[in-house]
């Protein structure tokens, strides 16, 4: 029977092949009542399943440290969650009192940690319920003798590139595993934009689906399937005619594919000898590669929060330094853009807290950001030495989110003149002239962009939560989502505003949002005067492509005019006509 499933599309691209099913321990789990005499053995047998297992990530992380700092950055995370005593310990009390198997004492354990992660706002934290799951999966495998390893030996004697993993959910450890297997796609019934599956899915450059729900249990063993990552849609048992279909559309893509690839040395300029920056946005110093092979002239946007999540305590000085440090020098001297931590009582390095009297009901209105980081000056001040003391070793960009006061502007700047002075007095190498900016996000700031300007070195905005803020509008909010419309009248006036601001006195303006990366709003960008564009790496080489068939003298007057129509699809009608 052919049917079709629908999910989040994370990793674009089309994948035809069978279907390799995962097993899922967890929901195999029985509740089994032990004699007294035995419970210290069980806890012993708990014990020795957890030492297994941290090896296994040891192994992992020795097999990747030359290869992916992605995977690297992921093992730790989960070997950090291995150790928590809340995994660790807790489970071996409900042993001892309730005389349980480990099994079912660390499922339960697993349980009341996953269900304090979902009552989190932000959609990254609620993510990481996922990567506990996948810790427990590990471990639960190694207690009734299935390590994760042995489910890749189903697959010997196929051909791996014709195999599409179908999981509840992929570890890191199952991702490094498959790595080195050459598997065509990845999907999964649970799993986020945000999570390390969709990021390692997209570092793989393979099509991936995530957030199926029911797929694992839908599907067999062998099923020819369709994966669709560019519309998140799986086709099982498809027909021929719908086969026929797709493996045009496959085979177009990568013709597609194989022509930007061409493009990766090209100036980015257009026909009317314009030259436009195109820069990446990265999370993750092993993001570098990434960009410098999508052809990314600089880094737009190093979200170091990134740094900072999932950690049981603040990374040190020396810890930062080592990473900014080392994105800067992998960029070869090209600019590195390094945003201060956008982190918020939501992101809180302590849930438990999180859970209790600090809880926001909003938290993207509340003490978040660069709020935060003034609200703790220590915190503050140990990030900023270290983006000063990398700064020695190439062009860094100290960029500020979710200003929109001036006494937010004048505080940041003394606190920059601390970190400057302490590393002058230690007789630390940093770079004096280095640049600050500022990121428009918030309304407020758009409209009275010329505080900033008054102020900064340079404004990058940031579309996705300028547009979300403009509209009133939670985009993961399922209800609401289909309204976050970044072509609404007010968030095009806001933009518009911004950037002809900036060009009058001669301020550089990026965009970084997700705008940024849709070669359908090249051109309108282009035509209001955007100069620079930062995204993801893969979405580099498009827009380029669409940039170097674009004049940007005779967009402008266009542009102008589209500006003009306050109905959203009178706009969209403008915009077809200008793509076409």
């Amino acid at each position: 029977m052919s049917f079709t499933l629908h999910g989040l599309p994370v990793s674009a691209g089309i994948a035809i092949g069978q279907a390799h099913l995962m097993s899922h321990a967890t929901l195999e789990v029985s509740h089994l009542v032990i004699s007294p005499r035995m419970v210290d053995k069980e806890v012993a047998r708990f014990e020795a399943a957890l030492a297994r297992v941290r090896d296994e990530f040891a192994a992992l992380k020795g097999r990747t440290q030359h290869s992916s700092a992605e995977f690297g950055a992921f093992i730790d995370l989960h070997s950090m969650i291995l150790s928590d005593p809340e995994l660790a310990e807790v489970p071996k009390d409900l042993i001892r009192e309730r005389r349980c198997n480990a099994e079912w004492a660390l499922v339960q354990q697993m349980e009341v940690l996953v269900d304090q992660f979902e009552k989190f706002d932000d959609q990254y934290l609620r993510e990481r319920s996922y990567d506990v799951r996948q810790v427990v999966e590990r471990v639960i495998k190694e207690l009734v003798g299935q390590p994760g390893r042995m489910a890749l030996k189903s697959s010997k004697g196929l051909k791996e590139e014709n195999l599409i993993v179908v999981a509840h959910d992929l570890s890191p450890a199952d991702v490094i595993a498959y790595k080195e297997h050459h598997f065509a796609a990845f999907v999964t019934d649970v799993g986020g934009s945000t999570s390390h599956t969709a990021i390692l899915a997209r570092s793989l450059r393979i099509p991936a689906v995530l957030g199926l729900h029911n797929a694992r249990q839908l599907i067999r063993d062998k099923e020819v399937l369709i994966v669709d990552g560019t519309r998140g849609v799986l086709i099982v048992n498809p027909d021929a005619r719908i086969l026929d279909e797709y493996r045009l559309r496959k085979t177009q893509i990568e013709l597609e594919r194989s022509k930007l690839r061409r493009l990766k040395t090209a100036r980015s300029v257009t026909l009317d000898g314009v030259d436009i920056d195109l820069h990446a946005n990265i999370e993750l110093p092993g993001d570098v590669a990434n960009a410098l092979d999508g052809g990314a002239e600089g880094i737009g946007l190093f979200r170091t929060e990134f740094l900072f999540l999932d950690r049981g305590d603040m990374p040190t000085e020396e810890e930062q330094f080592e990473a900014y440090s080392t994105v800067v020098k992998g960029m070869g001297g090209r600019p590195v853009t390094i945003r201060t931590f956008d982190l918020g009582y939501d992101k809180d390095l302590h849930p438990e807290k999180v859970l209790g009297e600090r809880l926001q009901s909003n938290p993207a209105l509340g003490l978040r950001a660069i709020r935060l980081s003034l609200a703790e000056p220590k915190m503050f001040q140990t990030q900023l030495r270290a983006i000063l003391r990398a700064s020695k070793y190439g062009r860094i960009r100290l960029l500020i989110p979710m200003l929109s006061q001036a006494h937010e502007i004048d505080h940041t700047l003394a606190a920059i003149e601390r970190a400057k002075s302490s590393l002058r007095g230690e007789r630390a190498a940093f770079d004096e002239a280095i640049e600050v900016g500022a990121m428009i996000e918030i309304p407020a700031a758009a409209l009275a962009v010329g505080l900033f300007l008054r102020r900064m070195h340079f404004l990058s905005i940031g579309t996705n939560d300028l547009i979300q803020y403009t509209l009133a509008i939670d985009r993961s909010d399922e209800q609401v989502a289909p309204l976050y419309d970044p072509l609404h009248p007010a968030v095009l006036m806001l933009l518009a505003h911004t950037i002809a601001s900036a060009e009058k006195v001669n301020i550089p303006v990026s965009i970084c949002g997700e705008l940024a990366g849709d070669p359908s709003l090249t051109r309108l960008l282009l035509g209001m005067g955007l100069r620079q564009f930062s995204m993801h790496p893969a979405q580099i080489l498009a827009v380029k492509q669409t940039i170097m068939q674009s004049n940007c003298t005779e967009l402008a007057p266009i542009v102008r005019r589209l500006l003009r129509h306050e109905e959203p699809a009178k706009i969209r009608e403008q915009l077809a006509k200008l793509n076409g």
